[in-house]
């Protein structure tokens, strides 16, 4: 009851703030031709896209009660979004067929991110773009040590989430190349708003 009926209004409520509004400004808005969004969730993302960039969005996330209002929201922005209820650790698309893959406040909360990364390179075209936003491991030692003690507290009412996940690495990992990134805290608590944010093309 709590991960269908509770969980997806926290989740839209604390990841709509201003500060993450803004961050999700810088990014989505880089998105364009065939887009596929790992982690659409309730839909925050679909307002910043612009149409005559997008030809198509497909949006990819498992969690079923949160399509509800995503598709809301899909309404309110006036697009057309193919929702998949799948994971991204497994994602069914062809090698080789979109141009941007956008991923928001997503890997912290992805089982296994490596994997998923190592799909969303290999469904993008290899001139394509990785646009990605997330929050993660801060940089100063007494707050990355705060956000190793409250990992097993938050992940449990969070839906998953990682406090402490080291963005650039993975992305590395995952057979990407970082073009552009950008970090700092975000306003609020610091174990909550490190945040990394740029574009990754495939290694």
């Amino acid at each position: 009851m709590y991960e269908r009926w509770i969980l997806p209004y926290l989740l839209d409520g604390a990841c709509g703030i201003r500060a993450i509004r803004r961050q999700r400004q810088k990014i989505v808005p880089l998105a364009q031709g065939r887009v596929l969004e790992i982690g659409i969730g309730t839909g925050l993302n679909l307002e910043h896209y612009q149409h005559h960039r997008v030809h198509s969005l497909h949006g990819l996330d498992p969690s079923v009660s949160m399509h509800r209002l995503a598709r809301r929201r899909m309404r309110e922005a006036g697009l057309d979004v193919t929702l998949v209820p799948l994971s991204a650790e497994s994602i069914p698309e062809p090698d080789h067929s979109f141009d941007t893959v956008v991923c928001t406040y997503t890997l912290c909360t992805i089982p296994d991110p490596i994997a998923a990364l190592l799909e969303m390179r290999r469904v993008l075209k290899p001139d394509g773009r990785l646009l990605f936003c997330e929050h993660g491991h801060a940089p100063d030692h007494g707050i990355a040590a705060w956000q190793r003690r409250l990992n097993p507290v938050w992940k449990p009412i969070a839906g998953g989430c990682h406090l402490d996940r080291r963005i650039p690495e993975l992305l590395e990992q995952g057979a990407f190349r970082v073009e552009a990134l950008d970090q700092m805290y975000l306003p609020g608590p610091r174990v909550l708003t490190y945040n990394y944010w740029g574009v990754a093309r495939p290694a």
